[in-house]
């Protein structure tokens, strides 16, 4: 039984692509159109971009000036309803990126609402007077570094920004701005996009008590960005996000088969903000993104959340634009990278969910080391050499190894293409039979054939040495993984190989089944 159209989400497998590093076809521009057929060969279900909305890019068009309009850097208006409509004819779904918590301080709406207190856009933004002896009306920090106040000499007053000086807040209190954000959401839709990833889905409101934020507990030495010091109780995650989420669901019921797909940095709220049917389809945490692999990261992780709710959806997924890319950050040494790749692409589409793959990932892409004059990104420049920035995650695709920096771009892309990502182009891997671009196609075969279904049971198996879970309805399908450097055995008796799905490093030995380092294979029950 196939799971209707409108729940197609539903254990997809979507593509995120960064525009400003996918391909510049015009040696200033973006090209996403040409290369259709690669995306299409992936046999991905939906792809999703990054912002290209005008924006002045002080933070890569995570500020936007203009919601309703392309950024001229990558392409028109026409150029992206012809990508619409290409990606449809293609059976892609395309998702977009809406950054609904702030704009830029250039969008005309914060310039009007800076000039005075009286204006008709004074109250779109959060606005606050001073203290006292002229300080910020609270303790609350910024993302990007240091206070998230900044004091606007011609208002005399202070305004709130959780990210850069020059993305203001929007005060979600004021029903007109919940209205005009709503109003954006529909211009995309009817446009045709199959629906949004929500950036920052928990910052929308703010406490209107401006109550300072309290201490985390436990926290001994300052982070080089003491942001993580503070328990953001104030400053966002506010319960009014829930009744503006379903307001922004009844804008997407009106469009077949749209979804609505929230970054939450909180595992709870990623529970709390996809049950019930009314708020977000689903979400996506930091869980998976940030800490290490080990068999109790991923199963605590997993297993969390489907204890947790009956009816809640997750996105997994282990790299994407504003982390260290997963390889560089689970590799123990450079000796086995590509086996790394195929063990976290394994697991990763075996996994109940949704799940995404960051432009690289299926070429077993590394982060790329940068030096300080390479850096664009504003807290890597901040925080440099503590905290490198998201840049080594945002370099350039690299198409063909023998063209200049990799087929991306024929003058000098806005970020390096360095030697190490260069050996793992597309050209070096497509034709051989062992790469891991071959393994994720594979895989991604193996997933819509066996884990596609809208329902179906997911347990894990105790193990003390490796990760086991049983995944599938009428075809139960056992998942074995070592994501250890030491080989382990598990006895055949009781599961018979299945070799349907790709697997890696696994060998049999007279009763057992033998796994090396990052092994896997998939089984079905004797």
């Amino acid at each position: 039984m196939h799971q209707s159209d409108k729940d197609w989400w539903r254990n997809a497998v979507i593509y995120q692509i960064y525009p400003r590093s996918f391909l510049d076809s015009n040696k200033d521009g973006i090209g996403i159109i040409s290369k259709i057929e690669y995306l299409k060969s992936l046999e991905v279900d939906a792809i999703w971009l990054s912002p290209i909305f005008k924006s002045p890019m002080n933070d890569m068009g995570y500020d936007v000036s203009d919601y309703f309009d392309i950024d001229p850097l990558f392409g028109n208006m026409d150029d992206f309803e012809e990508l619409i409509n290409i990606c449809h004819k293609n059976g892609l779904k395309l998702i977009i990126d809406q950054v609904y918590s702030h704009t830029s301080d250039e969008h005309p709406f914060f310039k009007q609402s800076k000039k005075d207190k009286e204006n008709d856009r004074a109250d779109w933004y959060v606005w606050a007077d001073p203290k006292e002896d002229g300080g910020p009306p609270n303790n609350w920090l910024s993302v990007f570094g240091g206070s998230a106040w900044e004091w606007s000499s011609k208002r005399r007053q202070y305004y709130l920004h959780n990210f850069l000086k020059s993305q203001p807040d929007l005060n979600f209190h004021n029903i007109d701005v919940q209205n005009w954000v709503l109003s954006i959401a529909d211009f995309w839709l009817k446009k045709g996009v199959d629906g949004f990833r929500l950036d920052v889905a928990n910052y929308y409101f703010h406490d209107p008590k401006l109550r300072d934020n309290p201490s985390r507990k436990n926290i001994k030495a300052p982070f080089a960005n003491p942001y993580g010091m503070q328990d953001h109780k104030y400053s966002i995650n506010q319960k009014e996000n829930f009744s503006f989420l379903k307001k922004l669901r009844i804008v997407s019921e009106k469009y077949k088969n749209s979804i609505l797909l929230g970054e939450i940095d909180n595992k709870d709220l990623q529970i709390k903000y996809t049950e019930g049917g009314d708020k977000l389809h689903l979400a996506y945490s930091f869980e998976l993104l940030r800490k290490e692999l080990s068999t109790d990261t991923i199963q605590d992780s997993i297993d969390y959340f489907y204890s947790s709710t009956k009816d809640g959806w997750p996105c997994w997924s282990f790299s994407n634009h504003d982390v260290k890319r997963h390889i560089s950050r689970w590799s123990r040494d450079k000796s086995n990278l590509d086996d790394l790749a195929k063990i976290s692409c394994a697991l990763l589409l075996s996994l109940k969910g949704t799940v995404c793959i960051y432009q690289g990932e299926e070429l077993g892409q590394t982060e790329t080391k940068l030096e300080f004059e390479e850096l664009t990104d504003p807290p890597g420049i901040e925080f440099w050499p503590e905290e490198a920035g998201r840049d080594g995650c945002r370099t350039p695709m690299v198409w063909n190894s023998q063209k200049l920096n990799a087929g991306f771009s024929e003058v000098k892309p806005w970020l390096p293409v360095k030697k190490e990502q260069k050996q793992k182009s597309i050209d070096l891997q497509e034709d051989k039979n062992d790469s891991v671009l071959r393994f994720y196609k594979e895989m991604i075969k193996a997933r819509k054939e066996h884990f596609s279904r809208q329902t179906y049971d997911f347990d894990f198996i105790p193990s003390n040495d490796l990760l086991i879970f049983s995944n599938g309805s009428s075809e139960k399908i056992i998942c074995i993984f070592n994501l250890d450097n030491e080989t382990k055995t598990i006895e055949k008796n009781n599961y018979q190989y299945n070799s349907a799905f790709p697997s890696n490093k696994l060998s049999t030995e007279n009763d057992y089944y033998v796994f090396q380092a990052y092994g896997f294979g998939f089984f079905n029950l004797r």
